[in-house]
């Protein structure tokens, strides 16, 4: 029975290693040529001008869109919790961002109710208007977070 532990324990970690190996290898980028990975000594790289100056890129990236206005209660807010940011609206027409993990575990908030950021952990609770806390365990504010409003759609800066 020993003998049948060990194993599987060795196959067990043996699958692990080749996942991990196969999961790097399945996330390596592929499509630049070997001429855009590495440009000849003294060129510079495709698409780049040579100025002397340090390079800069010339368009500023657009800030991803996160939601729509019509989206966030006035009073409330919503989680989104792929990007771990919570959004709320304390007045109409005011949006604050904050960061959606609470300040004592680590988890990830999942709702916003009567005013509050609530956590679903050990019932910590954040004010909306700048996520303070209102209720324990948690001793520390949510981080904020930057958030643009474009028209009608909010986007992470």
């Amino acid at each position: 029975m020993t003998e049948k532990t060990r194993r599987a324990v060795v196959l067990g970690a043996g699958g692990a290693g080749l996942a991990a190996v196969l999961t790097a290898c399945a996330s390596y980028d592929t499509t630049a040529t070997q001429a855009e990975q590495a440009p000849a000594q003294g060129q510079e790289p495709a698409g780049e001008q040579t100025s002397g100056a340090p390079h800069k890129k010339k368009q500023q990236k657009k800030a991803r869109a996160l939601a729509d206005v019509n989206e966030i209660p006035t009073g409330g807010g919503k989680v989104f919790e792929r990007e771990k940011i919570v959004v709320t609206q304390p007045v109409e027409g005011e949006f604050k961002a904050f960061t959606a993990v609470c300040t004592h575990a680590g988890c990830t908030v999942a709702s916003v109710s009567n005013g509050t950021i609530n956590c679903p952990c050990h019932g910590s609770k954040f004010k909306i208007e700048d996520g303070s806390v209102a209720r324990g365990p948690a001793g520390a504010p949510l981080e904020e977070k930057k958030i643009s409003v474009d028209g009608d759609t909010i986007r992470l800066a």
